[in-house]
């Protein structure tokens, strides 16, 4: 969980970085499906859920770039992060919230799949926004809104420094043309990430799905 501080004057992103946070504050978002038919598939016969291989998914490809790591630091200064840890939101049925969740992040499926899964059942039935004490300073959030199928999804943060790092939505997956199709918005801050980089992402996050059984295992 170490954090780089970045040599701004010597960063080629300087410019950039200026414009997007002093002159035209901007950040955006862009919403692509995701094939997961084969996902689907495997995570059936394993017997695990969509949901926590779509956060890690998300979080591996996310750890991949250091675009999308790059936020303030605890003493508040620019750098990027050597990994990020998902915070992801779950719902309580009977009345209707969420509540946020952190688990400590591996590239070992499994033993991450074994984590998720026991920080729900201490968890699952805690209310409140954040449940989970101690989160580390590298979070970034994930969240599901399964119950609608969207092609565009935005949220609208207002603090006093920018939200450099990304937010990733998935929405409700549908069949298409003998493919499921799941709909993935990703939001980032064009201080540190542009249209390129959003592509890379969706890029990456469709060939973790392709690939499921390389670590699927």
């Amino acid at each position: 969980m170490n954090f780089h501080t970045i040599d701004v004057v010597r960063w080629n992103r300087l410019p950039y970085f200026e414009h997007y946070t002093n002159v035209n504050q901007c950040t955006y978002s862009m919403t692509v499906d995701t094939d997961i038919t084969l996902l689907l598939q495997a995570l059936k016969i394993r017997g695990h859920k969509l949901y926590p291989a779509f956060i890690y998914m998300v979080t591996r490809v996310v750890n991949e770039r250091e675009e999308f790591k790059t936020s303030y630091g605890p003493e508040g200064k620019l750098g990027y992060w050597d990994s990020l840890t998902p915070s992801y939101t779950f719902f309580h049925k009977d009345d209707h919230t969420f509540s946020s969740l952190w688990t400590e992040f591996t590239n070992d499926f499994d033993r991450f799949h074994d984590l998720y899964e026991q920080d729900m059942e201490r968890y699952r039935d805690v209310k409140g926004i954040f449940v989970k004490e101690n989160p580390p300073p590298n979070t970034f959030p994930i969240s599901m809104i399964p119950w609608a199928r969207f092609s565009g999804f935005n949220l609208n943060i207002a603090n006093d420094k920018p939200y450099l790092l990304p937010i990733i939505t998935g929405g409700k997956y549908a069949e298409q043309g003998g493919r499921v199709l799941l709909p993935v918005s990703l939001q980032v801050h064009h201080a540190v990430c542009d249209g390129y980089h959003a592509s890379m992402f969706f890029q990456a996050l469709q060939k973790m799905a392709d690939t499921c059984e390389d670590w699927l295992k």
